[in-house]
């Protein structure tokens, strides 16, 4: 009976791996989401050698930055999941690293590099809206399924394999999303934005300023090179026209946070 129903089991994994490539539909649970971003996130929090983290308790002031922009955007009733996921948010100490990524379940990192690198808090809200949206839309377990499988991520959510988490906290700084899900991530930055104090077009600063220092062929690891970075400046400003949302620069004093890091 026993070896049945592992049999069975494999089928139904074997199935639904079929399902998923021919229909890119999530088929992790919401708490799915959760397990395995939890897990992830611990093991990011052990790993200081590649994570150095910095501590809230050390930095208030650069973290209360930081959140009080999450809570605006969270805020807006445009998130889904808002209430689900834990939005914890991490700042690692690295400035050479033009980074931020999102884990499952709604944990965000961001570099120290990337933040002193942005110019105002419009464009750390438009990275952070981004960057939200990716696992709100849930894009970070579609795009793990794709690299490690339906069966194995899954036994890595349930906590059955250990070396699966380590291999994906090692490895989400740099995981590559598909053309369709920047460009989802790049809209609802838009869409989120729209409803807060922020310009709705912030994500679009960044980019300018990349092209503007001809970095547009090697940008951060956490944006994919498609599209490019010229295309989505105007699908962002073509987004901003189309809700007729406000795009008028915040007062927040971008610099002070900035000195609130070391």
């Amino acid at each position: 009976m026993k070896k049945r129903a592992l049999a069975l089991c494999s089928v139904v994994l074997a199935t639904a791996s079929l399902l998923w490539s021919a229909s890119c539909v999530n088929l992790f649970s919401v708490q799915d989401d959760e397990n395995l971003g939890a897990q992830v996130d611990d093991e990011i929090q052990s790993s200081p050698g590649e994570y150095p983290l910095l501590k809230e308790s050390e930095f208030p002031e650069a973290y209360d930055f930081l959140y009080d922009m999450r809570d605006q955007i969270l805020d807006t009733g445009e998130v889904d999941h808002a209430d689900d996921f834990p939005w914890q948010i991490k700042i690692v100490d690295d400035d050479s690293t033009l980074n931020a990524f999102s884990v499952p379940g709604g944990y965000l990192y961001f570099y120290t590099g990337l933040l002193k690198y942005l110019d105002s808090a419009d464009h750390l809200a438009g990275v952070m809206g981004h960057e939200i949206a990716h696992a709100a839309k849930r894009h970070v377990t579609e795009a793990l399924t794709q690299q490690y499988g339906i069966e194995l991520l899954l036994q890595a959510a349930l906590g059955n394999d250990l070396a699966i988490v380590q291999d994906i906290a090692g490895g989400l700084s740099g995981l590559a999303f598909s053309r369709d899900h920047e460009s989802q991530a790049d809209e609802f930055s838009v869409i989120y934005l729209a409803k807060t104090d922020f310009a709705c077009d912030g994500a679009a600063g960044f980019f300018e300023k990349l092209i503007a220092e001809g970095e547009a062929g090697s940008p951060p690891e956490f944006l994919s090179t498609h599209p490019n970075p010229s295309n989505r400046v105007e699908a962002i400003h073509k987004k901003a026209d189309e809700l007729g949302c406000d795009t008028t620069p915040s007062t927040l004093d971008y610099d002070a946070f900035k000195a609130s890091l070391p």
